[in-house]
């Protein structure tokens, strides 16, 4: 969980910067090259934790594969949240255009409720209102 934290923290100072760069175009080539990253990252997580029988709401895995995997999922599942709230028009720009996206990302909701990582704190919310 620090760790996580800490990563929570990283993505929240990048999107601050991102927020306060002034430039719409700028913004879009970011926010499209964080996407396709995070997609690929979630894609890739997904698969090796279906492939290992993860269960999200069983102990915390011990294998450094699948732990990466497991945090992997709940870290951009979270960042996703966060861009998609603050940039709801350049995130459904790429999104809409993306079909794959939309069922890996109902996985990684899906997976991260299960964790019980974010049922309390200050990341509570995030998954609730994406």
């Amino acid at each position: 969980k620090k760790l996580f934290e800490v990563k929570r923290k990283d993505q929240m100072n990048a999107l601050k910067n991102l927020i306060e760069l002034n430039d719409i175009n700028q913004q879009y080539k970011i926010i499209d090259i964080m996407l396709k990253g995070l997609f690929k990252v979630l894609e890739d997580s997904r698969a090796v934790l279906i492939t290992a029988d993860v269960p999200p709401d069983g102990p915390f895995p011990q294998d450094e594969k699948i732990k990466d995997a497991y945090s992997h999922v709940v870290e951009n599942t979270a960042f996703f949240g966060d861009v998609v709230l603050r940039f709801p028009k350049i995130v459904h720009h790429y999104f809409d255009r993306n079909s794959n996206w939309n069922s890996l990302i109902r996985w990684g909701i899906g997976f991260c409720n299960l964790t019980g990582v974010f049922e309390q704190g200050p990341h509570s919310q995030v998954l609730r209102l994406v």
